[in-house]
């Protein structure tokens, strides 16, 4: 588990420190560009000293404002439209001095980050108009490295920006696929723990079912043969000491049998009232409840025998498989399993109301088939492996309908243990 744990943490943790050094340069870069700006201003005779300085600070004012926002999707659109205040900001500033000018770069990145591709193309192709169009406004002309100079830097900021969040979607659907193999090593062990439960208490079953039977064949059976054989000679003596003998043997034969019918009474019902394979799909159902929210219900039929521990295995195995396609793929509200007993079969029927799948694209090659496939081939490729078999029932909007069946062992206790036994 730690094993997991551990590059699950460091990642959320590298995540965050790469998001806090992102944000640390772009106001170090943001304050940088904005006090060289306010410094070239200055020195232009041109500008008025006053407008310099305050265009400078207000635009670093606002840039500052934005940290407030919240960094979530629903505040995307607040977001985007900072980004506008702050672009007509700089419009202003540049307006005031051309020296400003290459507080564009910092548009350029805020704009990959926080505009959709086209979105970030037109607004970096209108920052880089701006760029080119004030130098000839405030000089009347203009340079070579005027129109080149931004045209690189905007291409560099804006590539740089697009990178890092196509990085930050890569480590976050790592950081995702984690969390995901972190839960199903949880849901293994936890399975995993049924599992041993299970077959500790589907071995105490079997051992409890044995001794109950091999009293009942044994000491049961020769008590009462000992109670009719006394019953029988007290008719054939005519010896009174005999005959009380006789009666008396009888008498402690027929409390004996009592006693004995008393213990295999007390050992049967445990069959039913500590059903381990119920237990552990109820338990399923009952977690598959409470993360999803999708109501589940579990049926068992009172005459099911005792399962040996491959058939549990199997039929747990396949249970938590399919209740892991209902929750990862099929949208549904409501989960039934229910344990028949068909007589010469063990049947496990899961059934789903959610958005169902074409069955024959199981056929499809393995290349083409989905991971939720794969699961099925591996839920009938164990049953099969008993002599048992999978079948399959949906289409598309209609939900699934999953049959697994095994055959009764012929070494199984096949008797049915009813309520009547108890």
């Amino acid at each position: 588990m730690s094993i997991v744990n551990t590059p699950l943490k460091y990642s959320g943790a590298t995540n965050g420190a790469t998001r806090r050094a992102m944000a640390i340069g772009q106001y170090v870069i943001a304050v940088v560009l904005t006090v060289v700006g306010m410094l070239r201003g200055l020195a232009d005779a041109a500008a008025p000293v006053i407008a310099v300085v305050a265009i400078g600070i207000l635009f670093l004012a606002w840039h500052t404002a934005g940290s407030w926002i919240p960094k979530r999707t629903d505040s995307l659109r607040l977001l985007r439209w900072w980004l506008i205040g702050l672009a007509a900001l700089w419009v202003a500033a540049v307006a005031i001095t051309a020296e400003y000018i290459w507080l564009a770069f910092l548009l350029w990145l805020l704009a990959g980050h926080l505009l959709p591709g086209r979105g970030a193309l037109v607004f970096s192709v209108v920052v880089y108009a701006v760029s080119v169009v004030a130098p000839i406004l405030h000089y009347g002309q203009t340079t070579y490295p005027n129109i080149f100079g931004p045209l690189i830097g905007g291409v560099f900021a804006l590539g740089i920006s697009r990178g890092y969040l196509e990085l930050l979607r890569e480590s976050e659907a790592r950081q995702q696929l984690v969390n995901h193999l972190t839960r199903a090593q949880e849901e293994t062990a936890r399975l995993q723990d049924e599992l041993a439960l299970a077959q500790r208490h589907s071995g105490a079953l079997a051992e409890r079912t044995r001794i109950s039977r091999d009293i009942h064949d044994t000491v049961a059976q020769g008590l009462s043969s000992i109670r009719l054989i006394a019953h029988a000679e007290q008719d054939r003596s005519h010896d009174a000491q005999h005959i009380k003998t006789l009666a008396h043997l009888e008498s402690v034969a027929t409390e004996s049998l009592a006693d004995v019918r008393r213990i295999i009474a007390a050992l049967a019902p445990a069959e039913l009232d500590d059903d381990g394979l119920a237990s552990a799909l109820q338990g399923m159902l009952d977690r598959l409840h409470a993360t999803t929210g999708i109501h589940t219900e579990l049926r068992t039929d009172a005459t099911l025998p005792a399962l040996t521990p491959d058939a549990e295995v199997a039929l747990l195995r396949t249970a938590q498989s399919a209740l892991g396609n209902i929750r990862e793929h099929s949208a549904a509200t409501m989960a039934v399993l229910t344990l028949i007993d068909a007589t010469d079969a063990i049947r496990l029927d899961i059934i789903d109301d959610g958005v169902g799948f074409d069955p024959t694209g199981l056929e499809a090659s393995s290349e083409q088939s989905s991971a939720s496939s794969y699961g099925l081939r591996f839920m009938r490729a164990r049953l099969r492996e008993l002599g048992g078999g999978l079948d399959i029932e949906s289409s598309p909007g209609q939900g699934t309908a999953l049959s697994a069946y095994l055959p009764v062992n012929p070494g199984m206790d096949t008797r049915p243990v009813t309520q009547e036994n108890t």
